[in-house]
């Protein structure tokens, strides 16, 4: 856990009976943001009474949902004994379908990724990603114990908003494609496993990652980028990613610019790596290479360094048009790209910035993601977890 983690006192329990439920998520919750902690912390913490709190305690570590740590020896007295979220007591699969690309992962509840199958193609049409799934299922399911298979908790959809309109075919193909408009997730997967399906938006998933795994976890209020074949994001308020009336809060790459001629255009069209992929195909390089794993593009130096360039200056005055919005601490960005290729992006970025006009604003942090390529994919695995396990303390904000 990191240390001066702040804003992020997750409190507010409630003692009565009845309500357990919501006070498993917020212990859970607190132990997910600050690491172990003791009993006596944990209820001090949480505004709830010690009875309560240990009541609630046992009854995790009963179900396996909690283990206890190693004893904290202090100078007086025995030693206490802190609670932490077992990495066996809950399993998650993510579905990240992209658009040249696609990832099923099994996920622990600490985060770690225990299984992950990877498939490319030309386009992401219907039957390939769900028979990728079915497939993908029964390999994970079968390398799992049958104790592991009985705690996976749910499947996680991290899927572009409006799937349909992004694909370039004709004829039966584009009708294919055009289908993803009538597809119901649920059903779809409900005709070869009975787990409950969840799902989100790809760039909200790959937030959902960067706030539960990875830097974002020390910032209360922050705007989130991920770059993949198109930009994308997230927002997180109050120490929640915050989903929207329709689920696609953080839509950043639908923010406005400018082309270069003038023309209105949206962030999607000047920030993301279709770009740089329609580039290699003009100068007759392979594409392919940007979405094979492990990632490597030392061979693109020639082609990645103007793409680069021009997505800080897009990202940089993106940045200052949110923050007038909202006063975030911070401004993370990540993406499906190797991290020299992330450090590098950010570095700009915090250059364009110090010369833009910020006239009555306070110019954000502007910090890399620490979760990388694989966030879509990790996230997609935490919306079951999420919503089953975790506290959403923006759910009066969604209503």
């Amino acid at each position: 856990m990191m240390d001066g983690t702040k804003g992020l006192e997750i409190t507010g329990g409630v003692n009565q009976s009845g309500v357990r439920d919501h006070n498993e998520r917020l212990i859970l919750s607190m132990l997910k943001h600050r690491g172990p902690m003791p009993g006596a912390d944990i209820a001090r913490r949480s505004g709830l009474s010690p009875q309560t709190a240990s009541i609630i305690l046992r009854k995790l570590e009963k179900d396996g949902i909690l283990r206890r740590g190693d004893p904290l020896r202090g100078k007086v007295g025995k030693p206490s004994i802190p609670m932490e979220l077992n990495p066996e007591g809950v399993f998650a699969i993510g579905l990240k379908i992209g658009r040249r690309s696609a990832d099923l992962t099994l996920i622990d509840f600490s985060g770690q990724v225990r299984q992950q199958i990877h498939t490319t193609y030309d386009y992401a049409l219907p039957d390939a990603i769900f028979g990728f799934l079915k497939s993908g299922l029964a390999k994970i399911l079968d390398n799992c114990t049958a104790k592991q298979r009985g705690r996976i908790c749910g499947i996680g959809i991290g899927t572009p908003f409006e799937l349909w309109k992004w694909h370039d075919l004709v004829g039966d193909a584009a009708n294919r494609f055009k289908s993803w408009r009538d597809v119901d997730f649920a059903a779809e997967v409900s005709a070869f496993t009975d787990l409950p399906v969840f799902v989100l938006n790809d760039a909200t998933a790959a937030c959902h990652a960067e706030h539960l795994y990875g830097r974002g976890i020390k910032y209360r209020d922050y705007a989130y980028f991920y770059i993949g074949s198109f930009v994308g994001g997230g927002v997180v308020l109050n120490g929640t990613v915050f989903e929207g009336n329709q689920g696609n809060a953080g839509a950043l790459g639908s923010m406005r610019t400018t082309g270069p001629l003038g023309e209105s255009q949206q962030l999607i069209d000047t920030a993301s790596l279709h770009l740089l992929e329609a580039r290699l195909v003009e100068a007759g390089v392979d594409p392919t290479v940007l979405w094979h794993k492990p990632q490597d593009w030392s061979t693109l130096t020639n082609y990645v360094e103007p793409w680069i360039g021009e997505t800080a200056q897009e990202l940089s005055k993106a940045t200052l048009s949110i923050c007038s919005v909202l006063d975030f601490e911070a401004i993370i960005i990540d993406g499906a790209f190797p991290s020299d290729v992330r450090d590098e992006l950010v570095a700009r970025v915090k250059r364009y910035i110090v010369n833009q006009d910020v006239r009555g604003l306070i110019a954000p942090n502007v910090e890399p993601g620490s979760v990388g390529e694989n966030a879509r994919a990790i996230g997609a695995a935490t919306g079951p977890i999420f919503r089953q396990f975790l506290l959403n303390t923006n759910a009066g904000l969604s209503a």
